[in-house]
Order: C-alpha cells, then sequence, then structure tokens
C-alpha cells in the first residue's frame, strides 16, 4: 500500500484542472446560440464528473493490478471494435458509435487506453529483447488489429493515433532506429496500395485538402469550407480575441462541429492568440509531466504506460490544432480536456488517473 502522498503529481493534477475549466467555459460558448446542440454543456459537465471520478479511482489502484486483466481487456476493446462494425450508428460518415439508449459510446476511445496497456504489458515481459523481430512484429500485431478495425469505420485520425502510441512505445521500450527505416520501406508499397485502390476519391480529398482547399475541393464539399471558416476564426481573433461569448463565427454558428473538431478555432476567435497560446502551454505542461513520471516510473511496465499516454495526448493535439490550422489533414478528432465528448472525455481522465498511480508507486519500499 501507498503510505504517503508525497509523489503525487500535483502539477499535473492542475494543469489538468486548468484545462477542464477552459475547456467547459469553450463548450459553453459553442453551445450557447445553436439550438441542435442546447443540453450538450450540462452533458458535458457530467462527462467531466464521471472521468473524474474515474481518474480518482485509478489513482488509488496499484497500476499491477491491470496486469492480470490485459488479455480479456485487449480482447473486450477488439470484439467491441468489431461489433460497431456491426450495429454501429453513423455520423459524421464514420461508423464509430454504439447506441446505448440513453446516450452514445465510442469503443475506440477507451481502446486507445486498453492498447498502451497491453503494448506495455507485452514490451516489459520481453524487456531483455525489445528489439528482436518476433517481438516487434508481436506488437505490430497486437496494434494492427485494432488499428485496421478502427479503419474501416472509417476513422483515420484515431487509427493514426494508435501508429503514434505505437511508434513512440516502441521507441521507449528500446526498437532499434533501423529497424523502423526496414518498417518503413516495407510500408510504401502497402500505402501506395491503399491509397490507389482502397481509399474512395472522396477519402482521398479529405485528406489532401489542408495542402490547398480550393484545388482539391473546388465545390466545398468535402472540408475545405471547414478549413477556410476555421482559418478565418483564428485570424479575426487577433492579439486578446473578441471576447468570450463574442466570436463573430462561433456565436454564428458557422463552424461545423465546432464545440468538438473546431473548438481550438473557437478558442482563437474568442481568446486570440495569447488564450490559445496559453492553452497550448498548458497542453504542453501535462504531456511534459506525463514524460517526467515515465523517467521516474519504478518499472518499464509503468514506464511505457506513460509514454503511451503521452503520445497518445501529443497527437490528438497536433492533430486537432493543425487541422484547425490547416497544417494537418482534416481527420475529426478532439482536443484532449477541451473538446466535448464524452468517451474521449473520461478516457483521457482515466489516462491521468493511470499516471498518478505510477508516480504514487514509484517507490518500491514507502515509509
Amino acid at each position: 500500500m501507498v503510505k504517503t502522498w508525497r509523489d503525487y503529481n500535483f502539477p499535473l493534477l492542475l494543469c489538468v484542472l486548468i484545462l477542464l475549466g477552459f475547456g467547459a467555459a469553450m463548450v459553453y460558448s459553442a453551445t450557447l446560440r445553436d439550438p441542435l446542440t442546447q443540453g450538450y454543456f450540462s452533458r458535458h459537465l457530467v462527462n467531466l464528473l464521471v472521468g473524474c471520478a474515474a481518474m480518482a479511482l485509478l489513482t488509488t489502484v496499484d497500476y499491477h493490478a491491470f496486469e492480470a486483466w490485459i488479455v480479456p481487456f485487449y480482447l473486450g476493446a477488439v470484439a467491441l471494435l468489431g461489433l460497431v462494425l456491426v450495429v454501429g450508428q453513423v455520423s459524421s460518415g464514420a461508423q464509430s458509435w454504439i447506441d446505448l439508449g440513453i446516450r452514445t459510446f465510442q469503443p475506440s476511445e477507451p481502446a486507445k487506453l486498453l492498447v498502451i496497456l497491453a503494448l506495455a504489458a507485452y514490451w516489459s515481459h520481453n524487456e531483455r529483447q525489445p528489439h528482436a523481430w518476433r517481438v516487434v512484429i508481436a506488437s505490430l500485431i497486437l496494434v494492427g488489429i485494432p488499428t485496421v478495425l478502427v479503419f474501416l469505420q472509417p476513422d483515420f485520425g484515431t487509427a493514426m493515433v494508435f501508429v503514434a502510441i505505437w511508434t513512440a512505445m516502441a521507441l521507449a521500450a528500446g526498437v532499434r532506429l533501423w529497424q523502423f527505416g526496414v518498417l518503413f520501406i516495407a510500408a510504401v508499397p502497402a500505402a501506395i496500395y491503399g491509397w490507389t485502390h482502397i481509399l474512395q476519391p472522396y477519402q482521398r480529398a479529405r485528406l489532401l485538402i489542408f495542402l490547398d482547399p480550393l484545388k482539391y475541393d473546388p465545390e466545398l464539399k468535402q472540408g475545405a469550407w471547414n478549413i477556410m471558416q476555421s482559418l478565418t476564426a483564428i485570424g479575426s481573433g487577433g492579439l486578446t480575441g473578441r471576447g468570450w461569448t463574442h466570436g463573430l463565427l462561433s456565436q454564428g454558428n458557422y463552424l461545423p462541429v465546432q464545440y468538438s473538431d473546431f473548438i481550438f478555432a473557437i478558442t482563437g476567435e474568442e481568446l486570440g492568440f495569447l488564450g490559445a497560446a496559453l492553452l497550448l502551454v498548458f497542453l504542453g505542461i501535462t504531456i511534459w509531466q506525463a514524460l517526467s513520471i515515465s523517467i521516474i516510473a519504478r518499472d518499464a511496465f509503468g514506464r511505457l504506460i506513460a509514454v503511451g499516454i503521452a503520445a497518445m495526448l501529443l497527437c490528438h493535439v497536433l492533430v486537432n490544432v493543425g487541422m484547425n490550422m490547416s497544417i494537418m489533414p482534416v481527420t475529426g478528432i478532439p482536443l484532449p480536456f477541451i473538446s466535448y465528448g464524452g468517451s474521449f472525455t473520461m478516457t483521457s481522465l482515466a489516462a491521468i488517473g493511470l499516471l498518478q498511480s505510477i508516480a504514487l508507486r514509484r517507490r518500491r519500499i514507502t515509509f
């Protein structure tokens, strides 16, 4: 048992609480004058309460206890990802949600955390030879199955997050750089075939429009309109913004899914460069704290979990902010702790609880 809280990471908790408050304020503003999103703010607060309860619970649980449940957890995640392809609810062109009656549930979000646990357990059990090809290939299979199932929904953004998680954890586990080179070369033909024969023209357009919106989407039907509105909103915010709940585009509901995918554009318009920069600072500190916990973790299992969580959060930040600023493809993934969305909000807060569990148990003997 942990007898002291001296190793509790209070800076991490403070950053998360600030971000949650920041996010609640922006969700409130983004849904204030849209009749279709009435009630979203109340649901967002409920999601935060449930997520914080999960964070507190996982903080008190020794993260080693999850090792015994890795196999059923992983198989359950894969089963749910398969089930959503059969009975899932279609929204925004992706079949990613299961309707539970009172609310919807997105299995791919908790699957990220469960895959992190599975990869951490696998590599920690093969700590002496993490770079052996049999270990590397097996880890690729572990992450590849859920990635393919998510890709079939199709949810390119979440599939990208799985790839980022594996890459970061593989580096932390000890996979050699030349092995990454071999895998990259081997993946090129498959990527070319998938681009030319599997992806539909509209899907290719959605991934290319950030390069030149009007060239790849001249009719403004595949996402170019979203990018142009987002850039206009961010640019109109200037240094200090138009004021909370006073953005012209945000309060006019000109941005699609502005309470989730394009919430950073709302931040840029209403709070300006300074507000958006401050938001990124707190997100950066949160990710930095996750990496610092990976350094002090007492074993490979904890270290790899922390690296995987940091990679998950970093990928979400880079892709979400990047697509809002037209430097990344529009893939539709939320901004951690800021965007509306129950499944990912709860998953992110549960991940913070795991990080705190690792930090609290950094010492083998406590006095």
